[in-house]
Order: structure tokens, then sequence, then C-alpha cells
């Protein structure tokens, strides 16, 4: 791969005889050329800009010279060739565009000074090579020097046989992953009062590359987050989309990237939405034989829009929502009963089943949507609605939290014992007109 590069100060390149790059040259694997835009002068003072059309502070630097220049380098390669310009105004500098770059045949990179390159020699060249004006980020260099230096590195450390280990060039920030790099560690394993994490001198890779894994969402989440809401979602096993859902992020069925949640107390805003949603999820909990027209009753009375106007209404009920992608994707309803007593003692409420010192609370829904069952969502809403409750029973120093789930539903079953519950009983539940047998399932509100 050729690269060509084009400045008033051609010395500044020296330090790509070094390193990598520079191994990489030795052995033919890159071609570098620096050039001396002045070489193309005429005059003799050798100028290469003049004042800018229309005023303004600053020097422009003339496009009749760098045109001599950026020609010479154009007959000097072929293939798919790229003239670069690096630029405060261009495009940001990303490893998706070094990689491309990485399968150009030659790369022309044209340093600015002054107040930049007259714009026309871009607009000329668009024609005969693709242009690419780039910028390092938002900030401004005397120079386009250090930006090709950094493009070079960038792109030739792609090239097969630049960098030794190509398994790094996978697990480095910004690689295919999508992720900004874990945190690595070597030898000392204590150094000054800080040690290396256990996991990676465990022995178990397994729980090392987990580790690492983990470590990389934190770190991308924490300092670029717009990174996580572009990763493909197709590369995110079950582990990562749970782990996720610990971070904030959730990774609905067929979405293509993860999107930004969050769990927090339901506002009357929120009703229209809310009253869809138990619409669509309430059926799922129904045993299979349940007809229609009960599943209807029961939504009318219990999951209308009144219905969740009144809650919203009444202290006494906590409306936790779970939103995700700007919408909610999941909610529970929980009755708090007047200070030590009991709620939902209609509904079957397992008073002296249990042992408890504070108040019987119901946890009387607890629904997410089915585009977010198995991304880790319930367990998060279930974890934010304990945490609420528990909240406002803190004066109790054993408050119980029940509730009931039909008998042939595991699924639900499964998901509140791992959430802490634990049955206790059963009970007859009336949907619409019809007897549903119900388990019931209870747990201390604090878990020591």
């Amino acid at each position: 791969m050729r690269f060509d590069l084009i400045s008033v100060f051609p010395e500044f390149f020296d330090v790509l005889k070094l390193s990598l790059v520079g191994k990489a040259r030795e052995h033919g694997l890159l071609d570098i050329h620096a050039h001396n835009l002045r070489d193309w002068t005429t005059d003799p003072h050798r100028t290469v800009d003049d004042t800018p059309a229309g005023g303004g502070a600053g020097m422009v630097m003339r496009p009749d010279i760098w045109g001599k220049a950026i020609d010479t380098a154009l007959r000097a390669g072929s293939g798919r060739q790229v003239l670069a310009i690096p630029t405060p105004s261009g495009t940001p500098l990303t490893q998706r565009a070094c990689e491309d770059l990485s399968h150009a045949d030659q790369v022309i990179v044209a340093c600015g000074r002054y107040e930049g390159i007259d714009a026309r020699v871009a607009q000329h060249y668009a024609g005969q090579a693709e242009v690419f004006e780039f910028s390092l980020g938002d900030y401004v260099l005397n120079g386009g020097e250090i930006a090709a230096v950094a493009l070079v590195e960038a792109v030739g450390r792609l090239i097969p046989g630049v960098v030794g280990n190509a398994q790094s060039l996978v697990e480095e920030s910004f690689s295919e992953a999508g992720l900004l790099e874990y945190p690595v560690y070597t030898r000392p394993e204590e150094w000054r009062g800080l040690t290396i994490p256990s996991v990676l001198t465990s022995g178990d890779h397994g729980a090392a590359r987990r580790w690492r894994r983990d470590r990389a969402l934190d770190r991308t989440v924490e300092r670029r987050p717009e990174m996580i809401a572009a990763l493909d979602a197709a590369t995110l096993d079950k582990k990562d989309r749970r782990y996720l859902a610990s971070l904030g992020y959730l990774v609905p069925k067929s979405a293509p990237h993860p999107e930004r949640a969050e769990v927090r107390p339901a506002s009357a805003s929120d009703v229209p939405a809310l009253v869809a949603l138990a619409a669509r999820t309430f059926p799922d909990a129904c045993p299979p034989a349940m007809s229609p027209a009960s599943i209807a009753a029961f939504i009318n009375e219990h999951l209308s829009e009144r219905a969740f106007a009144e809650y919203l209404a009444d202290p006494h009920w906590v409306t936790t929502v779970l939103i995700s992608g700007g919408r909610p994707a999941g909610y529970t309803l929980a009755l708090l009963p007047e200070g030590n007593g009991v709620a939902g003692a209609e509904d079957g409420a397992p008073d002296g089943v249990v042992e408890r010192d504070g108040p019987l609370v119901e946890l009387s829904k607890v629904y997410v949507d089915r585009a977010y069952r198995g991304t880790g969502a319930t367990a998060w809403l279930m974890d934010a609605t304990l945490a609420r409750l528990d909240e406002a029973t803190s004066d109790y120093p054993r408050p119980v939290v029940w509730l009931g789930t039909n008998a042939g539903n595991r699924r639900a079953q499964h998901a509140y014992r791992k959430a802490g519950f634990e049955k206790v009983t059963t009970r007859e539940f009336l949907v619409g007109e019809e007897r549903n047998s119900d388990v019931v399932m209870a747990r201390p509100l604090r878990v020591a």
C-alpha cells in the first residue's frame, strides 16, 4: 500500500520510520513517501499561500501549487486512489473509515497549514480520485501533519502482516466488536497497593473472557454511549444482553441495536400507552382455555384508562413503568395496605401463612412486552419495584410482598423464583366469569 504525504514540513514524517510502521516499510508492506510542497513552486521565495478571497484573517494555501503536487502523486500510483485532506471541518476519522481506507491502493494526504487549502482542490479532484476530508476531533491543530501520521498508523496497522497478532485487532477499542477495549494488566500482581483482578489470575479462561467483555461494556456505556446505541444486536449473546440491562440498555427481539431504557414511577402521560401495553400482555398470563370474553371483561374493569388513572391517583397503589426506546415496555402494579395491615385480602392474600413483622404488600401485576422477555427487562423491573416497596415500608422490620400467578404459567413462576419468591399456597382467582387456579408466592421485601 502506498502513502504519499505532502507537506511544507516533510521531515515531520520521520517518525514513521519507527516501530511497527517502520518495520512494515522495511518488509515492503507499506510504501511511504514524504514530499515537500515547496518543490512545486517557481518563485524565489517558494510561496505556497496567499491572502483569502473576500478578506479575513490568515493565509490560504494556493490551489495551483497543490494541483501540481497532487498530479505528480497520482501519476506515481494506480488502482483505488484516495486524496485525504485533514481539516477541522471534515468527517470524524473512525475505525470503520480506516478499515475502508485499508483496501485502497494509494492514499495521498494533503497536509494544509494556515487557514487551510483552497476549497477548489477538493472540488477538482473529486472527479479523479476519492476525496476524504477528515478530522481527528473537535479541536484545531497548527497543520495536518499530526492527522496524517495518525491516519497512516491507523490504516497501516490494518494491512495484513503489519501487526503480528491479528487477534489483537479484533479485541482492541473500535474493533469489529464495536466496544472500547477492556482494562489490561501484567506483572507484578501487586503494585503500590493495587492488585490485578483475581479473575485474571484464577486460571479460569472462560471467566476471564466474560470479565473482559463486561468491562468493555462498562467502559463503553460510561465513556461512549453512542457506540452502545450503534452496536449490532446480532453480535450480542444472552449474557451480553442481560449485562447491558444492568447498565440501562435493552435489546428487544428483532431490534438492530440496543435501546436506552429506564425504570421509573408511572405518570399520567404514560396512561394511554400503559393501557395498550396491558391489553397486549394480560392475555399471555391467562390459561389457553380462557375465553376472550372473560379476558376482555377483566381488562375493561382493571386495566382500562379509568382504572390506571385511579391507580395513579391513589397513594396506596405503586405503579412502576419500564421505558425502552421512548415507550413503555413493561409495568408493575403493587398495593400497599394501611399501616401494618394486609393488601389484597379479598384476592387471597396468604395472611397467617407467611411470617412477617410489617405490612403484607400485594404485587398485583408484573408484565413485560413480548419483545423484551428474556432481555433482562423483567429482572430489572422487578428489582426496581421491590426497591420502591421496600422504601415505602421502611418503618417496619420485616414487611412481605406476595403475588398470585396462574398455576400453568411455568415461565412466570420461574421468573418469580429467580426474584426470591417461594410458593406458599394456592387460590382461586376470578377472571371475568371464569375461575382461575393460581399459585400464591411470597418473599420478604428485605433479604439478608
